[in-house]
């Protein structure tokens, strides 16, 4: 099994409030979770292989450019 860990400093409420639904839904052959500590957010993504890993990251990586570019935009 492989495990991936994203730490993700500031923006905490906007990122969890955008992920969280889709840290719930499934990617085929991955686990995620979502944790917030303070102001820090961390995303720990287990696959069971390199296929399934690379498709939950740019997943969850496109989904968090687009919730900063969002926050870009509002301020």
């Amino acid at each position: 099994m492989l495990s991936a860990v994203l730490t993700l400093y500031g923006n905490a409420d906007a990122v969890v409030s955008a992920l969280s639904p889709e840290i719930g839904r499934e990617l085929p052959r991955t686990e995620s979770n979502i944790t917030r500590e303070g102001d820090t957010v961390v995303i720990k993504v287990n696959a069971n292989d390199a296929s399934a890993m690379r498709a939950a990251l740019n997943s969850y990586l496109g989904w968090i450019r687009i919730t900063e570019k969002i926050n870009e935009m509002s301020d």
